[in-house]
């Protein structure tokens, strides 16, 4: 019985909804968890580490820059588990075996070029976001430690996509929860005994990383029914190269997207001062938890989309994107009334400072509504980029967020400005972020109406 529950899934079979549900719940607490990476690195540098509320202004400013440098193993990651996915459902052995060895090759490559280049600039960027003093050596170290250890978060984030791939999203979670159990034990030591503090929950953080990363490993070379495993794979190979940046560089590009307008944003959120920041990061953190939802069925229903493309089930593709984005909407609508309900008591558990709580509550409940609106954007995308369209969901995250997110946010700032609040009001962030929430929803589903991600299968392109 055990033994299924880690084996892969064929979503080419059975009733959809029931596939997606099947694939999605571990997805989901996977997700959860590892936000409580990030969570808990915030919950115990606020309550325990010696100036609590510059703590965490220090981990949320570096946050954005953190993501940031992830983005080239995201779209990899992105790219490797369409792949996988489409092969799997297509039964192609040497296409998933090419696929996994160069994903584990242009991995080792992007790490190293990254420390290279990144390590020098990390202090240059931080005085160029107008990053407060008292936080700037912390956010400093934060990142220097994450970025040394990247190679931890960078392989997890690509062999549990290509574990996914296969259909198996509970191997992934059973890793990740090892994983977050030992962050956060880590990270109480480290903080609480060792006086770390910021570096401490970092170091904790990249050393549960690299735990995961090894499981996720020991996985894929206990697989070897599906796929073959060796030197010959691990060299890379020009097609399938070419097709993993042609699938992942949009995926990528997207998520830089974001993070670029987030560090864009995240320059004006500076200039409100700490507590804001502080605010906001409280926000994001319980932010995080309300998205899983929405990125956990976009996941699946890439993979899903994937398979069923693979295997020439476009009908099949197509009752599963109306299945999932309902159970997404449902699921994100519930979120939004706890968020409303419930909200104060969840930003009491980032900090005892009252103003802090009042503040980031005011702030999530301006956001609250549009969990549902990311809901349609992440199912329907996701059905896109498993079709093996990534350039659409790309393009429609730079006009929602470059070209109307960040103008938006810097026009009511400045619009709003007045002598006793020279910088505009606060709520700026939050309101322009919901905005762009919204457009993305609408744009997206008009994309997806217009049906061209049908065309776009990738797999039968491929060659040595």
């Amino acid at each position: 019985m055990f033994k299924g529950l880690f084996a892969p899934v064929d979503m080419t079979k059975g009733t959809p909804w029931k596939v997606i549900l099947q694939f999605t719940l571990p997805m989901l607490i996977g997700n959860i968890a590892q936000q409580l990476y990030s969570t808990v690195d915030t919950i115990v540098v606020g309550q325990f580490a010696q100036n609590g509320d510059n703590a965490i202004s220090a981990v949320g400013s570096a946050l954005p820059i953190l993501n940031m440098l992830l983005v080239l193993f995201i779209g990899i990651s992105a790219g490797a588990s369409v792949m996988v996915a489409q092969y799997f459902g297509a039964k192609n052995r040497e296409g998933m075996s090419y696929t996994v060895g160069n994903c584990i090759t242009v991995t080792a490559i992007a790490c190293v070029g990254l420390i290279v280049v990144a390590a020098p600039f990390l202090d240059i960027v931080l005085e160029l976001l107008n990053t407060p003093a008292e936080t700037h050596k912390d956010c400093y170290w934060y990142l220097m430690i994450s970025l040394i250890g990247m190679a931890g978060m960078a392989y997890y984030n690509i062999l549990s996509g290509i574990i996914r791939g296969f259909g198996d999203s509970v191997s992934a979670l059973v890793y990740l929860l090892v994983a977050t159990v030992i962050n956060i034990i880590l990270d109480l030591i480290f903080v609480i005994n060792f006086h770390w503090d910021v570096a401490g929950v970092a170091a904790a953080t990249v050393i549960a990383q690299f735990i995961s990363s090894a499981l996720c490993m020991w996985k894929l070379s206990k697989m070897r029914q599906y796929f073959d495993f060796g030197k010959k794979y691990l060299r890379l190979s020009g097609g399938y190269v070419k097709t993993l940046v042609k699938l992942g560089l949009p995926s990528g590009l997207t998520q830089a997207i974001f993070s670029s307008a987030m560090i864009v944003v995240q320059s004006l959120t500076n200039q409100f001062g700490t507590q804001f920041i502080a605010a906001n990061v409280i926000v994001m953190r319980v932010d995080g938890f309300a998205m899983m939802p929405n990125f956990s069925f976009g996941t699946a229903l890439t993979t899903y989309a994937g398979q069923n493309t693979g295997a020439n089930r476009l009908d099949r593709v197509t009752k599963g994107a109306k299945q999932g984005t309902f159970m997404a909407v449902a699921c994100s609508t519930i979120i939004t009334v706890v968020i409303l309900i419930f909200g104060k008591s969840l930003m009491g558990i980032f900090t005892d400072t009252a103003a802090l709580v009042d503040k980031s509550y005011y702030l999530m409940k301006i956001l609250a509504v549009g969990y549902i609106a990311v809901a349609v954007t992440q199912s329907l995308s996701g059905i896109m980029r498993g079709a093996g369209d990534t350039m659409t969901p790309m393009w429609i995250s730079l006009i929602t967020t470059v070209i109307f997110r960040v103008p938006l946010a810097y026009g009511i700032s400045y619009l709003t400005a007045t002598p006793e609040m020279p910088k505009g009001i606060e709520e700026c962030i939050q309101i322009s972020l919901l905005s762009s929430w919204v457009m993305g929803a609408v744009i997206t589903f008009i994309f997806f109406a217009v049906g061209k991600w049908k065309n776009k299968a990738i797999v039968q392109q491929v060659n040595n």
